[in-house]
């Protein structure tokens, strides 16, 4: 007899199984088409796995665009901005949850304001201010609005990692005569490591998969990876081989980093759900 703990637990396993095969089949497929000849990516009707294996896509994309540049751009871009936004969210964060003050509450409440905001409203009045000091179509003018949008985040992320810490600790590294950048530095944030981890992750993921900011505010010089693949589709054109090919290269960095932080990923979004 088959007990109904482990008939529940089949039927978890099997639902999980199922819904990881949906939703990594898009992601197989752009993969596969990424290894057909170009009139095999457009053939009707479309074949999953590849009849002939090319690498004629990838050919094609590093003919017509400057894709190491783009990538280079991106990476760069985004890793000052995450680094950026998570010094000075944490700071900021420790600050806020450490002030005891009525007014930390109302920061707090704006904190979650600022994420909510979605970016969409508030591009063009960035544009116009990147465009007044001279920063268009610059890495740095990427690096600052990046920081800006994404510190929220980082903040709201490590306002659940502070609240899990006693504030004992920083009493007694008061009493051991240690400022608060010290207390910070030395007692905090080794305790933090799985929450900073978490929010850099997060960060790094948002400022990486950017494209609307990029389109605005990059025309040549500081053009990322996700601005340079869409010029391969047009209103008269649509070239899926090179998108494929280029998808791929620029997707396969994140699933293996999300593969190997997978641990983190799963604090972050449960930080603050269990309290004790």
């Amino acid at each position: 007899m088959v007990k109904k703990g482990e008939i529940g637990k089949m039927l978890g396993i099997s639902l999980s199984v199922i819904l990881t095969v949906c939703w990594l089949f898009p992601y197989i497929y752009v993969i596969c088409c990424s290894f057909k000849p170009g009139t095999e990516v457009i053939a009707v009707p479309p074949s999953f796995f590849p009849k002939v294996f090319s690498v004629e896509s990838f050919s094609d994309l590093l003919q017509r665009m400057d894709a190491l540049k783009y990538l280079l751009n991106s990476l760069s871009v985004s890793l000052a901005s995450t680094i950026i936004a998570l010094f000075l969210g944490s700071l900021a964060a420790y600050a806020i949850q450490r002030s005891g003050a009525k007014l930390s509450i109302v920061l707090v409440v704006l904190v979650l304001c600022l994420k909510m905001i979605p970016t969409s409203s508030i591009v063009v009045p960035i544009y116009e201010l990147i465009c007044d000091l001279g920063l268009y179509d610059t890495r740095i003018a990427l690096v600052i609005v990046y920081a800006a949008i994404n510190m929220p985040f980082v903040m709201w992320t490590m306002l659940s990692f502070y609240e899990g810490i006693p504030t004992t600790l920083d009493e007694a590294a008061f009493v051991d005569g240690a400022s608060s950048l010290q207390t910070f530095s030395k007692v905090i944030l080794p305790i933090c490591k799985p929450g900073l981890a978490t929010a850099f992750i997060f960060t790094l993921f948002l400022a990486w998969n950017d494209f609307l900011i990029a389109l605005l505010l990059t025309s040549t010089d500081a053009k990322t990876f996700t601005v340079g693949l869409a010029g391969f589709l047009s209103a008269y054109n649509l070239d899926l081989g090179p998108m494929c090919a280029g998808a791929f290269l620029f997707s396969f960095p994140v699933m293996i980093i999300s593969l190997a932080a997978q641990k983190y990923i799963v604090q972050g979004m449960t930080a603050g759900a269990v309290k004790g």
